[in-house]
């Protein structure tokens, strides 16, 4: 899942540590190894929220769902569907917002980035950096639209060390679109419910 997939998920658990598990599920991708480590000096809200976002990541990889929209990108992404998919997904969840989650976009996009940006000095530098870029140009109500998704996979697209095919995925997306979100919808209520049950 993606930034604001994460972001929202941070507030399922039944816990005190949102703000942390928020942060922590941010961080995800920035931390390698034992996030517990002191070298990484990090809160244990934070951590826990590190711990939610690779349970994020591992039920997303292993859920049926997920592996059809990844098989329909594979042949134009290769071993970069997943990355379309998980933008893909934020998509959905962006222009569904307040029916899937019972929340306003517009109301609970300043709260997340106002959350990351209280903790920051903890970040790495690319998650500080990231952080800059999400806030200045606005991305999470941005993933609601079709220019707002090719935006985010061009952005990857430039990093990515081999050709993905990244930059021209928002095709398939338009392609597929009523499947894609039928798959969507039927992996959101376990994802949110695997959530739920996690520890913290």
């Amino acid at each position: 899942m993606n930034l604001l997939a994460h972001g929202y998920l941070s507030t399922v658990p039944n816990s005190t540590l949102t703000d942390e598990l928020m942060v922590g599920n941010y961080l995800g991708d920035f931390v390698k190894g034992d996030p517990a480590n002191p070298r990484h000096a990090l809160p244990a809200g934070v951590v826990t929220g590190i711990r939610v976002h690779r349970a994020i990541d591992a039920f997303t990889d292993a859920h049926p769902d997920v592996d059809l929209v990844r098989d329909r990108l594979h042949p134009r992404c290769h071993k970069y569907a997943g990355v379309a998919v998980d933008i893909f997904f934020d998509h959905f969840l962006a222009r569904n917002f307040t029916e899937l989650t019972g929340r306003n976009l517009d109301e609970f996009t300043p709260y997340y980035y106002e959350t990351l940006r209280q903790h920051e000095t903890v970040y790495p530098e690319p998650a500080r950096r990231m952080l800059a870029a999400m806030i200045l140009h606005n991305w999470i109500p941005y993933y609601a639209t079709f220019e707002g998704v090719e935006r985010s996979l061009r952005g990857v697209a430039r990093r990515t060390s081999f050709p993905s095919g990244l930059d021209t995925a928002v095709l398939d997306l338009q392609a597929y679109y009523d499947e894609f979100e039928a798959a969507f919808r039927r992996f959101w209520p376990e994802l949110v419910e695997h959530v739920a049950g996690q520890s913290v």
